[in-house]
């Protein structure tokens, strides 16, 4: 029977509503949910499951970013201030994972595994560029533990099939590599923390309509039973590039002049046993001269669903589209008076992006290829199989001097009475959930914060505020979240 079309479904009101069934809302429900128990959490997904877009294991890289080897973090090797924002922030995001498996609420080996992170770079410059990243990084106690080689012989002990069939033409080759890196498969991790508490999630349910009450909101949407409503205290928009569209349906003045530039990808993958079982790393080169930072190229072991691959990418791909299972037109419904300047400038500032993705898109089936042998020289063709992954919405930002700016990595944006919130831009975004959604919890909750809930947090994540990391800190963390976690970092030669 055919559900009427205009009955509406008026759902019980919750005390905080979550748009988005993905890594950031399954990591705001599960502190909610810990925190008071007793709150009605709701979670509206427009997707048929949650994790299916950005936080789905195959629309990811998978990586646990420590700033270890994205190179895209470091372009100045002398200032490593980014890399470091990154593995402090991913050291409290490991702390709440730990806590949670000491409470017997999340099993580790669903979702995180140790797997190395490397660099690997060609050429007389980039040689140079990685010592000087190296040296910088090492003085850092949160990366003493980086090793690096210039020794071909060396780096086939660390990742065979990136020197196998290597012609010795005497192009200078280095890499780096640090033992306690992650491979985290997102999708699996997302889910099980929406199964924490009583939190609800109703899948295959997109908001439509938001709109301001006297003590909160109204939200409104459509599923195959019709159309629903619901009223919450507080919202929360974890819903990856449609964020910032449900936030300007909302006229949350902050969002005001903010725009996105969708950003698709691709990654090669290998399933192969006897090609996987011989790379266990995830090995970061570097990006293309005029090439933007999401495109650094990476070969990456990766667990998902208990299963090991190998993929290689990403390859730049374009859509309008601001999910992966989104509309052609889904970008243009964010353009407004008050950010087409700044779309306009950004562009602008950002040629070589455009032309990186024409060339990108042009690109033959046998130079794609090509690019994977780069990393891989015996790669084989029949071995690799070019998967489509998640959109990304890269975030573009008035700015004073420049009108707009195009923004690497997310920003959360909070109202002023802190009732509704969304988080938008892209990666590292997953691997810093938690310190992010600290962040929203002080904001949005100002008297439970203050009335309990830090102490509570302060349990769980103790070095959240930290300062000093030190090299004592960060043996004890390491210690500490590699126990809890079922993290065992192998030996260095």
């Amino acid at each position: 029977m055919t559900a009427n079309p205009t009955h509406t479904d008026q759902l019980p009101d919750a005390d905080v509503v979550l748009i988005g069934a993905g890594i950031m809302s399954a990591t705001l429900s599960s502190m909610l949910t810990l925190l008071d128990p007793e709150l009605r959490i709701l979670v509206l997904e427009k997707a048929p499951d949650s994790a299916g877009e950005s936080s789905e294991a195959w629309n990811n890289a998978g990586t646990g970013h420590s700033g270890y080897c994205e190179l895209n973090y470091m372009p100045d090797p002398a200032d490593g201030s980014k890399p470091r924002h990154i593995a402090e922030q991913f050291h409290l995001t490991r702390q709440w994972w730990a806590h949670l498996v000491r409470q017997g609420l999340l099993d580790p080996t669903d979702f995180v595994h140790t797997t190395p992170h490397m660099n690997l770079v060609f050429g007389r410059d980039d040689v140079a560029y990685l010592r000087r990243r190296v040296d910088t990084l090492r003085a850092d106690p949160l990366f003493a533990e980086m090793e690096h080689t210039e020794d071909p012989d060396t780096i086939a002990r660390w990742a065979p099939l990136t020197m196998e069939g290597r012609v010795d033409d005497g192009e200078p080759i280095a890499a780096a590599r640090h033992l306690r890196g992650t491979d985290v498969d997102f999708g699996a991790l997302t889910r099980a923390l929406l199964t924490l508490g009583s939190t609800e999630v109703l899948t295959g349910h997109g908001v439509t309509g938001i709109e301001r009450e006297a003590d909160g909101w109204s939200i409104t949407g459509s599923s195959s039973m019709g159309s629903f409503a619901v009223r919450a205290g507080t919202v929360f928009v974890g819903a990856g590039g449609f964020a910032l569209r449900i936030l300007q349906k909302a006229k949350v003045p902050e969002i005001r002049g903010y725009a996105v530039l969708p950003v698709g990808a691709a990654f090669y993958r290998c399933s192969t046993p006897a090609v996987v079982a011989r790379h266990d790393a995830k090995v970061y080169g570097q990006a293309d001269v005029g090439a933007p930072p999401m495109s650094v190229p990476h070969l990456d072991r990766r667990v998902v669903d208990g299963e090991e691959h190998l993929m290689f990418g990403p390859y730049a791909t374009f859509s309008t589209k601001l999910l992966k299972h989104g509309r052609l037109s889904d970008s243009f419904t964010t353009v407004r008076p008050d950010n087409l300047h700044v779309i306009a400038a950004a562009g602008l500032q950002n040629l070589s992006l455009v032309s990186f993705l024409v060339k990108e898109l042009a690109a033959s089936p046998s130079r794609k290829f090509a690019q994977l042998q780069r990393f891989f020289p015996r790669a084989r063709r029949n071995e690799w199989t070019l998967l489509p992954a998640g959109q990304r919405a890269q975030l573009v930002k008035p700015d004073r001097k420049k009108i707009g700016v195009l923004q690497q990595g997310t920003e959360l944006v909070v109202s002023a009475d802190g009732s509704i919130a969304g988080l938008i831009g892209a990666s590292p975004g997953a691997s810093t959930a938690v310190p992010i959604m600290v962040d929203l919890l002080k904001q949005a909750f100002p008297a439970q914060w203050h009335g309990g809930w830090k102490s509570q947090i302060a349990e769980a994540v103790p070095d959240l505020g930290r300062t000093d990391w030190t090299t004592e800190a960060v043996t004890r963390s390491h210690h500490e979240t590699d126990a809890a976690l079922g993290l065992s970092p192998v030996s260095s030669e």
